[in-house]
Formats: structure tokens, sequence, C-alpha cells
């Protein structure tokens, strides 16, 4: 008896991925494979998390270093989840970068990303309701019940395990003394051929790391069509590989044109920006000002497999160290006129009257 052949259409990719063998990877639409960023809230704005195959840009700002704060999250997910890394850096020696990389929370509750207590309330009588659910389901909201989580909360004042590090997955690159990118291109198509893609297996994830690319202690960064290219190159390799990565950049120091050829090649961009000290009057603007430390804006988010573009609610968030320790994004809240405090971004909104007896005002 002949073998009947399931029938898949042309526009939909017959990969099948558990949640329970990957924890690493979550399903999206239109076929498109998610790996967290390692920010929770950074996975909820682009639509789930970083899609494979794509290649993330990261503006920096020349008053902070608040991209190696993305950077740092991006590659300790990767390691806690035993995915393989290639860092790339312009210091001389780039795995004692690995030792500043942020550990796991021992707590959740320290974290506590919900801010909205009643909302807390309620998921605590719902989760009582998981020990219904088999060890290999998921529960009601559509989250594994799997030790390995797909994005974690890390703690910069913790550092990473050294066990997580110190295998042969980790391969570091120092780009400093090199006259060209020759090397540094090797190394990345060396790395994203163990993880192809046409063979339909996901068991394995890569992750590249590229810190202040085109700094000027390297000696490539005049040669701008050079860096064009391998940046050309480097994305055609993550779309036929199971991969992602992170590339961050000082436009300050290069030439608006080119800056602007690099941004469009990203299928992701961000830009970070340090808040000046003591701005009486940005301060009286937003909401939560003593707690910010940067912005995020979000300049382009991925869409793969599709031609709908993705309407972002708004494309700056504020930079926050909750109790110096985990970082979180939040929207930016205009403070109500009368300079009182207001109500947190994604609350219950509430009418407010101008009298004690006068009309509502909304």
């Amino acid at each position: 008896m002949a073998a009947t052949k399931t029938r898949t259409s042309s526009f939909t990719r017959n990969v099948a991925v558990s949640s329970t063998q990957n924890p690493g990877i979550k399903c999206g639409p239109n076929g498109t494979f998610f790996v967290s960023s390692g920010i929770s809230d950074l996975d909820k704005i682009l639509g789930g998390g970083l899609p494979l195959g794509s290649l993330v840009v990261v503006m920096e700002d020349a008053e902070a270093p608040h991209h190696m704060l993305l950077l740092r999250n991006f590659m300790s997910q990767g390691l806690v989840q035993n995915q393989p890394l290639l860092y790339s850096s312009p210091s001389k020696d780039p795995r004692g970068f690995l030792g500043t990389l942020p550990g796991l929370s021992s707590s959740k509750d320290d974290k506590m990303h919900k801010h909205n207590p009643e909302e807390e309330k309620g998921l605590r009588i719902a989760w009582q309701y998981k020990k219904y659910f088999g060890e290999n389901q998921q529960s009601f909201d559509g989250r594994s019940d799997s030790k390995q989580e797909f994005c974690n909360d890390f703690d910069l004042r913790k550092p990473l395990e050294r066990h997580f590090f110190s295998t042969q997955r980790v391969d570091c690159v120092s780009v400093k003394d090199s006259p060209n990118l020759a090397a540094l291109h090797d190394r990345c198509s060396k790395f994203l051929a163990q993880f192809p893609r046409n063979d339909g297996s996901m068991s394995s994830i890569g992750r590249i790391a590229i810190q202040s690319f085109c700094d000027p202690q390297c000696e490539y960064s005049n040669l701008e069509w050079d860096v064009l290219i391998f940046i050309r190159s480097l994305k055609s390799m993550l779309r036929s590989a199971n991969a992602v990565a992170v590339i961050t950049f000082p436009p300050s120091l290069l030439s608006e044109s080119f800056c602007k050829r690099w941004q469009h090649m990203a299928d992701i961009l961000f830009s970070v920006k340090a808040i000046p000290d003591d701005d009486k009057e940005l301060a009286k603007l937003l909401t939560g000002y003593q707690d910010m430390v940067g912005f995020l804006n979000v300049h382009k988010v991925a869409r793969m497999n599709s031609q709908v573009p993705l309407i972002l609610e708004a494309t700056t968030f504020s930079i926050k160290l909750h109790k110096r320790r985990y970082l979180v994004l939040e929207c930016l809240n205009q403070a109500p006129i009368d300079g009182s405090s207001g109500s947190s971004y994604g609350t219950s909104g509430s009418c407010s009257s101008s009298t004690k007896t006068g009309s509502l005002d909304f």
C-alpha cells in the first residue's frame, strides 16, 4: 500500500517545532520562529521576539553605553539556553567581556514586571489551576510549564555563572588589529554553517553578537564599501540559517550617508539615547523620570514571510533599572499638567474633574 503524502501549501513552511524539545524557540505567524532577546518587554514590543534569520542593528549613543544593556541580555539569554554564540569585539581580550554578562535572577518576585496590582491579584488565583495541566501541556496563557523558559530574568548585579560560557560553544573574535573584514567574514560563515535551515531541523540555534562595529580602533573603519558588503553577505547567510545576529555601531563617528545605507539593510533597527542629568523640563513632562536611565527608539521591525507591516503602539520607550538590578522597558507617559503623578501606561484609565462639582474632563 502506497504511503499517502501530506498536502502542503507553497506559502507555508512545513516545519514542526516542539516547545518541549527546544524551549528557546517560539512559533509565530506566517511560519516565523522567534528567539528571545533576553528582555521580556522587548519581546512583547517586537511581537514575540527576534525572528530567526534576522539582522538586528543597534545605534549607540556617544554619551553612555546603554547599547551594552541590550547586547549583554541577548548574549546571556543564548548562553543560558545552551545556544552557541559568536562574539566579536574591538578589544584585545573579548573573552574577558563574558565575565560581565548578567546572571539569572534568583527570585522572580523581585522583578515585578507587572505594574497592575489588580491583574496580579487575579493571576494568584488563576495560577492555582496549573496543577491540573500535564507536564508537557501548555497552560491557559499559552506558555509551557517546562523548566527552561523562553525568556529568563537577569540580574545586572549578579554575574553569569562561569559554566555557561566556559564551554566550547562560545567563540570570541577580536577585530582590533584586523586590516580588513575577511577574517570576521570567514568566522561568521563557518559559525552559521552549523545551523542550516534547509534540513528542517531546529535542534540548535546560533547567536552572533558584534560589539561597536566600525569602531575607530579598527583599521577597517574607513572602508565603508567593504563594511556594507560584509553586512549584506551576513544578512544573506542569516536568511538560510537558524540564527540571529545583533550588531551595535557608533553612528556619531561615521558619515551620514554610510549610516543611512546601513539602516536600510537592517531587519530590526534600534537606537538608544542617554537622559541628560537634571533636565527639569523633561522631568515635568514625563512621569517616573527619576527612574529612567535612557530611551529606546524602535525605527524598524522585521516582518518575515509577510508584506504586512507591524504597527506599534509606540516607538519610543524608557529604559529603567528596577531596583538597580532588572532592565525594564516602558511606554512614555505624559505627566499631568498640574504636576501630580499619573498612572502608568497600560493601566485602567480614569476620568478627572476640573472642579469638585463640575463636569467630567476627558
